[in-house]
């Protein structure tokens, strides 16, 4: 037990309050400063400084000073130079103390504060045998530190280093609980809002036709308005969800892609893929090709009343999307107007110099394709 090493009951006293202080702090950085406030008290020193090491170890991170005089330094210089006093501990992880540190050379005597200084005390902060972190105490009030100021800030950083573990612990919990928070709230947008959004817009389409004139002109740009909403909520949901740790190529995001509109349209898209996807097919270029699956997808879902539809993408000299649905087809005069969808697919080809085109599908519905060049893959 740490505490029986400080035989002064007043002392004792003192150094409990300190502990019961310390262990009500809950941020790392607010730990460290009652740790170097109860270091300065119970060591009758003017200045003090608490510290914790960096996830490599091999340096202090965060520090927490008390007693400096902001007249004479400034804050991120005088927190540096307290670093390098804790860091000692570091090289040599056994207490430190000096009567007189000028006469100790210019790597024990880099002072934190550009203020006369004589006697210093330094002790680690160890935690199952390994540097968690430093304090120290320096220029003593009344003379040079003794050996039980020494013990009492031993005992100090025994009992507070949980403390500053359990800090530590609390910050990673509510790491986690925001992600998995951010998680549940893309979850909840992707599952719930973007299928409302989807179900209100094909009903939206679905009266169309009966409506005449400026009115049909209304509800068709209140469908074109959704389908920006979408867009706008697909990229929130990515937005908030985190990088996954394989990233998906190119083969996989078509697929998701498909298995989303299989719940608009009912069944899922037969997907083929011929080529090296993932390799030819620069990130610009793929995102155009993500946004043409879905528009044609789209399309198939608002106007075909398709049973099957296949998504075939070829990769040779240029990309090739091709999708093809077994619907009433271009040519079925009770088949409203196609809308927005094929208009930017066309749009999305003419960036990269690509084109464009519809036409009946051979065994009825409509076959769409899309294509761009692409430039020689490096062998």
């Amino acid at each position: 037990m740490p505490y029986r090493s400080v035989a002064d009951p007043a002392q004792l006293r003192a150094l409990l309050g300190v502990v019961v202080r310390v262990h009500g702090a809950v941020e790392v950085p607010a730990v460290l400063r009652r740790v170097a406030e109860g270091a300065r008290s119970l060591a009758g020193a003017q200045y003090a400084a608490a510290g914790v090491v960096d996830p490599s170890g091999q340096a202090i991170d965060i520090v927490e000073t008390v007693g400096s005089d902001p007249e004479r330094s400034d804050a991120a210089g005088r927190d540096r130079r307290s670093a390098s006093l804790l860091e000692s501990v570091l090289r040599d992880p056994r207490p430190l103390r000096l009567d007189d540190v000028r006469a100790q050379g210019p790597d024990v005597g880099a002072a934190p504060w550009d203020l006369p200084r004589r006697s210093l005390v330094v002790v680690p902060l160890l935690h199952d045998g390994t540097v968690r972190g430093a304090l120290f105490a320096a220029e003593k009030l009344d003379g040079a530190f003794t050996d039980d100021d020494e013990r009492v800030l031993e005992a100090l950083a025994a009992t507070t280093v949980g403390a500053i573990e359990h800090s530590r612990l609390l910050e990673q919990v509510r790491d986690l609980t925001v992600v998995a928070d951010r998680e549940r709230i893309a979850r909840d947008l992707h599952d719930t809002v973007i299928q409302r959004l989807f179900a209100v817009g094909l009903e939206l389409q679905s009266v169309l036709p009966l409506v005449p004139g400026d009115a049909g002109e209304v509800v068709d740009a209140a469908v074109t308005e959704l389908d920006g909403i979408i867009r706008e909520v697909r990229t929130v949901v990515f937005a908030l969800e985190p990088a996954p740790q394989h990233p998906v190529g190119l083969r996989g995001r078509i697929n998701e892609v498909c298995a989303e509109a299989g719940t608009i349209l009912g069944f899922a898209p037969e997907l083929t893929v011929s080529g090296p996807l993932d390799r030819s097919v620069p990130e610009d270029v793929a995102a155009e090709l993500l946004a043409a699956v879905r528009e044609g997808l789209a399309n198939v879902a608002h106007h075909a009343d398709a049973e099957h539809c296949s998504v075939v993408v070829v990769i040779d000299d240029e990309l090739t999307l091709r999708i093809v649905d077994d619907g009433r087809g271009l040519g079925d005069p009770t088949r409203r107007s196609p809308g927005h969808g094929l208009a930017d697919m066309a749009a999305r080809a003419e960036v990269f110099g690509g084109s464009f085109s519809t036409t009946p599908a051979p065994e009825g519905g409509t076959a769409v394709t899309w294509s761009v060049p692409l430039a020689p893959v490096p062998r």
